[in-house]
């Protein structure tokens, strides 16, 4: 297993502030990733380093209830990142290793298929922390 840093809803906001002021063309934006997206074909996952993680404890069971306080649904652009909630408490946080600009990816596992997802990590107003 990779050690990486525990990030928090500071963290995250930092990491989106920097990736907001990047204005470099790079493949990673081949596919619009404001919402969750399933990693597109377009975007090599070598392209993706891991730099922080969002899972407090790889043993525990996170929860799978999610955090819509305003009606959003887990593929909006404007829902909230939730660090505690899904999927965000399955997370890793990644930079293109490109252009620096930071998402946020997890495997979503079902009975017959796997299906990496991404959401790009730009906007600190969306990090929130609720209890």
């Amino acid at each position: 297993m990779q050690d990486l840093p525990l990030a928090d809803a500071d963290d995250l906001r930092a990491l989106a502030r920097q990736s907001a002021a990047i204005s470099v063309a790079c493949s990673c934006r081949s596919a619009e990733s404001a919402g969750w997206i399933s990693l597109p074909l377009s975007l090599q996952e070598s392209q993706l380093a891991d730099v922080a993680t969002l899972v407090r404890d790889p043993y525990d069971e996170p929860t799978f209830a999610e955090h819509h306080p305003d009606g959003t649904r887990y593929e909006s652009a404007d829902a909230p990142i939730a660090p505690r909630y899904y999927p965000y408490n399955r997370c890793n946080v990644a930079r293109c290793t490109l252009c620096s600009r930071h998402y946020l990816r997890y495997m979503e596992a079902g009975g017959y298929f796997v299906d990496r997802r991404i959401r790009s990590l730009r906007d600190p107003a969306l990090v929130t922390d609720p209890a």
